[in-house]
């Protein structure tokens, strides 16, 4: 509310450029606040305390509820926040990575700690069946689609022994990392990176 109280004759003076920095900070305020509910997420579970989501994002109580005026809300927000860093993630590593073989498993480790907060979030999301079910659509319309592209550069690269669909591959890497927070001896990562050991080409 107090952002209008210069009234609509100050509107007219503020510079377009003060305006559009406004909205990137606030874009990016909210993108940390959400990273760090997705770290308390990880490390006490979906019900962890609001409190300890603001110590973590430096910011107060009432920034999270004016963002995400109820916990499911919030769980929704950072779900979403973390597809989309995923699905960016892709072209950003076939962009810097030594070869897109190596895009390839950078981008699959990106996508294991996705899971480690999303088996989370799906327990809770469960309880709104048709809130989960257009989640699951969104997760595979940004996902299916960068990990296609990753693969086809592989495969181009002829860096890949065997082809595989991408949905395929996501949807074997999301079985191997199930119930792996909940087994200190199994190490999910550990059978993910033997599969793209068997996915990469021998030389």
């Amino acid at each position: 509310m107090s952002d209008s109280s210069d009234g609509g004759s100050g509107s007219g003076n503020t510079p377009e450029g003060a305006v559009g920095s406004r909205r990137k900070d606030a874009r990016r305020n909210k993108a940390a606040l959400l990273d760090a509910a997705a770290a308390a997420f990880v490390a006490s579970g979906v019900d962890a305390p609001v409190r300890d989501i603001a110590a973590r994002a430096g910011v107060g109580l009432g920034t999270i509820y004016r963002h995400f005026p109820t916990r499911s809300d919030l769980i929704i927000a950072v779900y979403r926040h973390q597809v989309e860093a995923c699905a960016e993630a892709g072209p950003a590593l076939l962009e810097s990575s030594a070869s897109p073989f190596e895009a390839l498993r950078q981008w699959i480790d990106l996508f294991v700690d996705f899971l480690v907060t999303k088996h989370g979030l799906a327990d809770v999301l469960r309880s709104d069946q048709a809130g989960f079910e257009a989640l699951h659509t969104y997760f595979l319309e940004r996902l299916v689609p960068v990990c296609g592209r990753l693969l086809d550069a592989a495969s181009e690269a002829g860096q890949l022994r065997a082809s595989i669909e991408p949905f395929a591959l996501l949807r074997g890497v999301g079985n191997l990392c199930i119930g792996g927070e909940n087994d200190p001896d199994y190490d999910p990562r550990r059978l993910v990176g033997l599969l793209l050991t068997g996915l990469g080409r021998v030389d």
